[in-house]
């Protein structure tokens, strides 16, 4: 009776359709003379939490006197087919051993939905992709992965139709094409559309689409074609970095990132170090945000989340909440030095930034009040907060290339302590604090080594308390960077302003 027995578990985060799916396999399989059954086995959340349905089939025709017993929940190494519709489900089934080379074949969506744990880390929290995929590989005996999310915006469907065409495709189960579309049109839900993802599935999981790449759309001025100038190895990324750059600003703001890479030659110091600056002078400010948030691409992506038809109107409700700080960042820097130090500024305008406002770019108003915003890009060089940023990032660029020649270990390591500069606010003002004293530390200390400067940033990314970081700066006994005043930012580094 097992081996004519075929075991299904389908893992997904809730809201994704797994009952959706999970029902369109029972209903395939019943109108193709199947035995069906299926349970859900939901986890702690009902939404964005993880539930496992187990569904078994068993064919009609072998039954005889005696009713078939169904499993209510998959067993491990008894599994014919895990389908998951996130890259980290699929490794999450590989870990409760339902996955095996000997009998499983595995459908997965290679797109990441971060986790809660992750997003919340100081640092970077992601999990590893690669090594899941590479887990993936080698603990199933037929692997089906490719970003289906991508799919979903094209065909402006639902993951659980693409999910359905790649099990299709796949040939796991032994029902035709033709069952399985007439499955989704008995629905009679979004058919059309369901329809287009259910194809898309079925071709990718046949090997005509499995590859994806990503295109930059920012068309480079010629004048910039001097990046052959560095080292072969490096150029990719310094390529991207350029491209970034040129939409965040323009081509001229690209010539100063290219003429700041000058001097590094060692091509992973210097890559490391265009990374990192590249993501820094993209630095997000109000201008920034707001010409995002009314960008034709952008509307088009939440037209198509939300499956606006043609013809069909929508509006979205942005919220805002630039701090009097922020405000005061955008001013020329004089001016907003002085007001952002001024208690007398803040006590009478701070009363209109304490509160967040809704802005609905799709109206007359909310549209051209973002595009008034975002067309002071032209101005961002004369502000507070440039000055402030670009300043760091020049005697960060210093101490790099100081060290470069006697230390390269150390350099390397200093190139990569602008992970600990993110996010805006309070979070952007302690990295900016944490990453200031490091710095402060490498110009202090002259015997400081690769070893102290990794343990004082991975310190750093712990809390945000800092008790970790100020525990590593005490036992490193590093002189002028520990107490309460170092902690606020009063010590003198000549990054810091």
């Amino acid at each position: 009776m097992s081996e004519k027995r075929i075991s299904i578990a389908v893992a997904a985060l809730g809201g994704q359709g797994g009952g959706v799916l999970s029902n369109w396999i029972v209903e395939i399989a019943e109108s193709c003379g199947y035995r069906a059954q299926y349970t859900a086995i939901a986890g702690v959340a009902q939404r964005t939490g993880t539930t496992i349905y187990a569904i078994e089939l068993y064919p009609e025709a072998e039954i005889n006197e005696q009713d078939p017993v169904l499993s209510l929940m998959p067993v491990s190494g008894d599994v014919d087919v895990v389908i998951a519709a996130e890259l980290m489900e699929a490794g999450r089934a590989v870990n409760r051993g339902i996955v095996t080379p000997e009998k499983t074949t595995l459908i997965a969506s290679d797109h990441r939905i971060y986790a809660i744990g992750e997003k919340e880390t100081m640092g970077d929290g992601r999990l590893n992709g690669d090594e899941v995929r590479s887990s993936l590989k080698k603990a199933a005996k037929n692997l089906i992965l490719f970003d289906m999310d991508k799919m979903v915006l094209k065909s402006s469907s639902v993951i659980s139709s693409v999910l359905f065409g790649a099990l299709a495709g796949s040939g796991a189960l032994p029902f035709p094409r033709d069952a399985y579309e007439e499955t989704i049109r008995k629905s009679g839900r979004a058919v059309e559309t369901n329809l287009n993802g259910f194809d898309l599935g079925f071709t990718a999981a046949n090997g005509a689409e499995n590859k994806t790449c990503t295109q930059m759309h920012t068309q480079l001025p010629t004048s910039l074609d001097n990046i052959g100038q560095f080292p072969e190895e490096a150029q990719p990324i310094i390529t991207y970095g350029v491209h970034k750059l040129v939409d965040y600003q323009d081509a001229d703001y690209a010539y100063d990132y290219l003429e700041k890479l000058s001097g590094i030659n060692e091509p992973e110091l210097l890559s490391e170090t265009a990374r990192h600056m590249a993501l820094w002078m993209c630095f997000e400010d109000v201008i920034r945000v707001a010409d995002l948030k009314t960008r034709a691409e952008r509307s088009d992506q939440i037209a198509a989340e939300v499956r606006a038809q043609s013809g069909q109107i929508w509006y979205g409700h942005d919220y805002f909440h630039p701090r009097y700080e922020e405000f005061c960042d955008t001013l020329p820097a004089l001016v907003g030095k002085g007001m952002r130090k001024s208690g007398f500024w803040k006590a009478i305008l701070n009363p209109f930034f304490n509160k967040g406002r809704i802005i609905r770019p799709k109206t007359i108003f909310g549209y051209l009040l973002l595009r008034f915003v975002a067309n002071l890009r032209w101005f961002r060089r004369f502000s507070l907060r440039f000055k402030e940023e670009h300043k760091r990032i020049n005697a960060w660029l210093d101490l790099i290339k100081t060290h470069a020649d006697n230390d390269l270990s150390l350099a390397h390591e200093i190139a990569k302590c602008p992970r600990l500069i993110k996010g805006y606010g309070e979070t952007h003002a302690r990295g900016i604090n944490r990453f200031s004293r490091i710095m402060a530390s490498i110009e202090q200390e002259k015997t400081l080594n690769a070893a102290v400067i990794t343990e004082l940033c991975d310190a750093a990314l712990l809390s945000e308390k800092g008790t970790e970081f100020n525990q590593v700066l005490n036992n490193s006994q590093l002189t002028g960077l520990t107490g309460s005043d170092a902690e606020k930012g009063e010590f003198t580094w000549a990054g810091s302003s």
